[in-house]
């Protein structure tokens, strides 16, 4: 079999995984899954685990690795799993070395760890890649790590401090990437709003975002993944105005609507701040749309502070939204608050989803009659300019296409090539 890497969570775990692909094999592996987990949920730690052992069955004779966040923050929870032959820290899983002498089948899971102090590291290299098997856009790590500490979030333990990648070497890799025939390229990071704090000067993510379009004038689209927007600097708000190749949908780190809980949480903004950014971006570019991450049922989270998390969803003009059912993390301190009811967690989740699907449902049917450029995916299918999925009767995957929406399902456009 050839090497198969199973990856969850974040588009930089996305990025990462291809990096790991190629280390592997640098490495000699012929015959191994690679699993690159996601600590975000417990949820999200419960799937790896189960995609671990349909791994193990489904290839009896592989090599099971595991690595990403979940690995380095609960290393025990994988070595102790009789499927599982290595388990790699997220400081080393770019590295070849990490995928040599994996120890023999039987062995203690002492020997089958290598997870080093994600803390201890100071620097991110950047990854010089080729393509990413399968997919028409590729994704450029430009950023790694979280100085912040929320007090639910669990990702600074698996992924160590801010660092950020030289702005020459960001450059270099995307002229790489569209020398290699991708039509879009997709900023990659933890927390990419803190992009430059480490670098010589501070340069910040705005200038990057300007750069990487003049330096590369052949790249046809570049896409932001989620940003957190009380960070926003000049420049990015610029770019947004100003350069039309900056693809109009933004990923928003929200997270709630109440600013209360917001305190609580230690987030940065409140409710306001988020209105007001969403308010002048959508100012500088009128067909810009957001995307957002919220919780549901944060501990101490009252039914009135849940619906301010409603109402965020059209005070913000959402129309991507990403749920999370709170689920505590151990060494959080949200998990030692006072907890919402599970079954109260889940009733609220289903009602921010319900939500959500609404403001999607509105979103499809005002872009009915719209000219978009569609970039394709696979037989049938693309996204456009604002992320939005679209059947598309025309066009090749990694071909960009021009297509007026005819109508849509409940879950994407209908677009005819023009």
């Amino acid at each position: 079999m050839a090497i198969e890497v199973i990856t969850f969570g974040c588009r930089l775990n996305t990025a990462e995984s291809e990096v790991m692909r190629r280390k592997a094999v640098e490495a000699g592996l012929t015959e191994a899954v690679l699993v690159n987990t996601c600590a975000v949920t417990g949820e999200a730690v419960r799937q790896a685990k189960q995609a671990i052992r349909r791994a193990r069955r489904a290839n009896p004779d592989a090599r099971i690795v595991v690595t990403g966040c979940a690995a380095q923050t609960s290393p025990e929870l994988f070595a102790g799993m009789e499927e599982v032959d290595l388990v790699v820290g997220n400081a080393d899983k770019l590295s070849e070395a990490a995928y040599q002498a994996i120890p023999d089948f039987g062995v203690s899971a002492e020997e089958k760890t290598r997870v080093n102090d994600i803390m201890s590291v100071r620097e991110t290299a950047l990854h010089l890649v080729d393509g990413f098997e399968g997919r028409t856009r590729a994704f450029v790590q430009v950023q790694n790590g979280c100085d912040h500490r929320c007090t639910f979030c669990i990702i600074p333990f698996g992924r160590g401090n801010s660092r950020s990648v030289p702005m020459g070497d960001v450059v270099a890799q995307v002229r790489r990437l569209v020398e290699n025939g991708y039509a879009e390229v997709v900023l990659t990071g933890v927390d990419l709003t803190s992009y430059g704090d480490d670098l010589p000067g501070n340069p910040r993510l705005g200038r990057l975002t300007r750069s990487i379009l003049k330096e590369v004038p052949e790249l046809s689209r570049l896409r932001i993944s989620s940003i957190d927007s009380i960070e926003a600097d000049p420049d990015l708000m610029a770019a947004i105005a100003e350069e039309e190749r900056l693809m109009p949908h933004m990923h928003l780190s929200l997270q709630h609507g109440d600013d209360l809980i917001l305190k609580r949480m230690k987030r940065r903004h409140l409710r306001a701040d988020a209105i007001r950014f969403c308010d002048e971006a959508r100012r500088l570019r009128p067909d810009m749309v957001f995307g957002a991450d919220i919780i549901a049922g944060f501990p101490t989270e009252t039914e009135d502070m849940f619906r301010n998390s409603l109402a965020i969803v059209d005070d913000c003009g959402l129309t991507h939204l990403h749920v999370f059912p709170y689920s505590p993390r151990p060494g959080t301190p949200a998990a030692r608050m006072p907890q919402v009811l599970r079954a109260e967690i889940k009733n609220r989740a289903s009602r921010l989803r319900e939500k959500g699907d609404a403001a999607f449902r509105a979103h499809l049917e005002a872009e009915v009659g719209r000219r978009h450029s569609v970039l394709v995916e696979k037989d049938g299918l693309g996204r456009t300019e604002q992320f939005t999925l679209t059947e598309i009767d025309r066009g090749k995957p990694g071909e960009i296409v021009s297509a007026v929406v005819a109508g849509h399902t409940d879950r994407a456009l209908i677009s005819k090539a023009a």
